[in-house]
């Protein structure tokens, strides 16, 4: 008797042809019957079973598959429509991530840094992913500045990988004793404290997420920003401007316009490397499932507008392409800030 599609389909994709896929279905015709077919009562032996369940699949029913009738490669949706139809899940759940830094068009050093690291482990059954993305964003003039980010997103990055990524990654996992809110900020303070050794005199602002599986835990001390964009069309502020003009406007003194263009905008009240002490903002939220987790400097939100930024976002083909457009809105913008921007999207399904 014939195999089902779905079995003959899985015991073809295990096969080397199965790269084939990857270049067009072939158009070649099936394999003739055999002349001298058994009756139908009569069963079919197991060897034989085995030899047609490793036949080519027709293409005919490929196509009929997929949805499609031409000999051109599959494009990503027609792939996961063959997939869902002959019943192949699609795991493990995965982050696709994008990066854009740029030192602008009206200064001559790029004090910002950028670090981002995804890992994924799919094992017995079960996934499990990590990723840590920090965006610092340095002041107190070339050589303070510069200095200041580069070491903050060092030292919260080795903190953080080694207390959090190495325990959980290694042959005999462990879970961290401490809360992932209190590894955050241990991790903050660290960072403050490589930067008052290696760039005295200088601060830098500094938003790290932590993501494990569905959770974020975000650290955040100055005024970058992390923002969740949703597929309903919401765009959220996640993090708290630490600066003046941000704190004047929840007073009431300032309104959102006046606070766009006050002359003291980029003054901080807190900072790492300068006076302590501090207490960074620390909180959990879930992964926007089909969304986007975006952090950037000032360089980006001060310049482009959240409704501009999420339309860029929505309408890039990939993260990488996103964050190139929107390191070219803010230069259009005049790029008056160094700028620069992770933008983590997750899984659509």
């Amino acid at each position: 008797m014939k195999l089902p599609l779905v079995e003959r389909l899985r015991e073809w994709l295990s096969r080397p042809e199965a790269k084939q896929a990857k270049q067009g279905i072939q158009t070649s015709a099936p394999p003739p019957p055999e002349e001298h077919a058994p009756p139908p009562s009569e069963p079919q032996a197991p060897a034989e079973e085995a030899e047609q369940a490793t036949l080519p699949i027709p293409s005919e029913e490929l196509r009929a598959a997929v949805g499609v009738a031409s000999t051109r490669p599959l494009q990503e949706g027609e792939v996961e429509n063959l997939l869902e139809t002959v019943g192949v899940p699609l795991r493990p759940d995965q982050v696709t991530v994008g990066l854009g830094y740029s030192t602008g068009l009206q200064r001559e050093h790029n004090e910002d840094a950028l670090y981002a690291t995804v890992s994924n482990l799919s094992a017995n059954g079960r996934d499990h992913l990590f990723g840590l993305f920090v965006v610092a964003d340095g002041m107190g003039g070339h050589q303070h500045g510069e200095v200041a980010s580069e070491v903050a997103a060092r030292a919260m990055a080795q903190y953080l990988m080694d207390a959090v990524h190495s325990p959980l990654f290694k042959v005999n996992p462990e879970v961290p004793q401490e809360a992932l809110m209190d590894l955050m900020r241990e991790g903050v303070r660290r960072a403050h404290r490589a930067v008052v050794e290696y760039a005295p005199g200088g601060g830098t602002t500094i938003t790290a997420a932590l993501l494990l599986n569905e959770q974020i835990t975000i650290a955040h001390v100055g005024d970058s920003r992390a923002y969740a964009i949703f597929p309903d069309g919401r765009m959220e502020v996640l993090t708290r401007d630490h600066s003046l003009v941000k704190r004047l406007e929840e007073l009431g003194q300032l309104t959102a316009e006046e606070a766009a263009v006050h002359p003291q905008r980029n003054v901080l009240y807190r900072a790492l490397g300068q006076a302590e002490p501090f207490d960074p903002d620390v909180f959990i939220t879930p992964a926007p499932r089909q969304g986007f987790l975006l952090l950037c400097s000032d360089g980006l939100w001060g310049v482009v507008s959240e409704e501009d930024l999420f339309q860029i976002v929505v309408s890039a083909p990939s993260p990488a392409v996103a964050c190139q457009e929107l390191v070219k809105a803010a230069n259009a913008g005049g790029g008056p800030d160094n700028i620069s921007v992770i933008l983590v999207q997750f899984p659509r399904k």
